[in-house]
């Protein structure tokens, strides 16, 4: 089915601005007391988004404060979606009593204070990701690419029921990548748009349950309902270069993050416990390549290092061949803490630094020591819809 639009078409420039359109914004005035309904950062980690039953909150990372908020009289938004750190958002409607519908995507310009353009669709949008010359929507059923520039319909996927909205894109200008669930249980589908190429990874037996890319969208990292193992693969072959396992027991996987530097990988699940793990993945620098149409996979192949991460092993690896890959898959080489009773995602920040949001309302700032380990260090803690919060 074909989204009903209603744009005015624009200009998007350097500048992450867009012409503004012809909407009218939604009511933004005061609110009584706001019910958390959403949280999600932006595409480098150093922002995040609080979606509420009364409008959004944006919060600065480092350091830590409320950059502005917009309460709205009608409701508010489950899916508050930032392009980095311009003034663009995408809002999809939710939470309690919100007028704002949960089918319709509205791109809305703080700047300019008003809505550029819409997307309406027949079911829930259970996704929006933004990258500077995509918008792309993510049904249960489908996903639509739209170019930014002029809003047109590039691409149209269909994939397995996606209740989860998962999707990932890219964000390096001379790489467009975009994965998703497939259309078999476990199975990813990646789209090198530049290359016109698809990769399809059968990543686990069970249902996807979280993913994530590196930026530049070589390295694709999942996880299933099981909830046990974590796989990182090369998205251009589709080989899967590294295992890791956050327990034994089945769990819900929250979030996964990739470090810039793709040396560490941070996973949070419904266990209470935030794990990192240490990645053997030798990346290969942009320098490698100009642009994505010259690219092979041989040239962008990351590998994995003949040296052992710093995750501990098993002491029966001698048996490796023989014994299930239970014991051969790496364990958790640093944690922090967290409550049971809320989801908390997490994400990489500067020197050893992890971020961890929660639907309590949470901002966690830790260290990990990358040497030797172990606990991680509580360096910070806010609650950010409290009066108290910085700003």
């Amino acid at each position: 089915m074909d989204p009903r639009r209603n744009f005015q078409p624009g200009r998007y420039d350097s500048r992450d601005t867009f012409t503004p359109g012809s909407f009218g914004p939604p009511d933004f005035g005061e609110s009584d007391e706001a019910e958390l309904v959403s949280v999600s950062w932006n595409q480098d980690y150093s922002c995040f988004a609080a979606g509420t039953s009364h409008g959004f909150h944006i919060y600065n990372c480092e350091p830590f404060k409320e950059t502005f908020r917009r309460e709205l009289k009608d409701g508010g938004f489950k899916i508050v979606e930032m392009l980095f750190r311009s003034n663009i958002l995408a809002l999809v409607g939710g939470g309690p009593n919100s007028q704002y519908p949960s089918n319709k995507v509205l791109i809305w310009d703080d700047h300019q204070s008003r809505c550029i353009s819409e997307f309406t669709f027949r079911s829930e949008i259970r996704a929006v990701k933004l990258r500077r010359d995509r918008i792309v929507v993510v049904l249960e059923h489908k996903i639509y690419v739209y170019n930014f520039m002029d809003l047109r319909l590039l691409h149209q996927i269909e994939n397995l029921a996606n209740p989860r909205g998962l999707c990932c894109l890219s964000h390096h200008m001379n790489t467009s990548v975009l994965a998703c669930p497939g259309i078999r249980r476990g199975e990813v589908r990646v789209e090198h748009f530049g290359l016109n190429m698809v990769q399809i990874i059968n990543a686990h037996d069970s249902n996807l349950a979280c993913m994530t890319m590196t930026l530049d969208g070589l390295l694709l990292a999942t996880a299933s309902t099981k909830g046990t193992l974590i796989r990182i693969f090369n998205t251009m072959d589709g080989t899967r270069l590294q295992e890791v396992r956050r327990g034994v027991d089945r769990a819900d996987i929250y979030s996964i993050a990739l470090s810039p530097n793709v040396q560490w990988l941070a996973v949070s699940s419904d266990k209470g416990t935030v794990h990192i793990f240490s990645l053997r993945v030798r990346v290969i620098g942009e320098d490698a390549y100009s642009t994505e149409h010259e690219t092979s996979s041989n040239s962008l192949q990351p590998l994995v290092s003949p040296a052992s991460g710093a995750n501990p092993g098993s002491s029966l690896s001698f048996l490796r061949g023989v014994l299930p890959k239970y014991f051969s898959s790496e364990w958790s080489f640093s944690q922090f803490h967290v409550p049971e009773v809320t989801q908390y995602f997490a994400a990489f920040g500067a020197q050893n630094t992890i971020a961890i949001i929660g639907m309590d309302g949470s901002f966690y700032r830790c260290n990990f020591d990358p040497v030797n380990g172990g606990e991680m260090t509580q360096l910070e803690h806010f609650h950010f819809l409290k009066p108290d919060c910085p700003r």
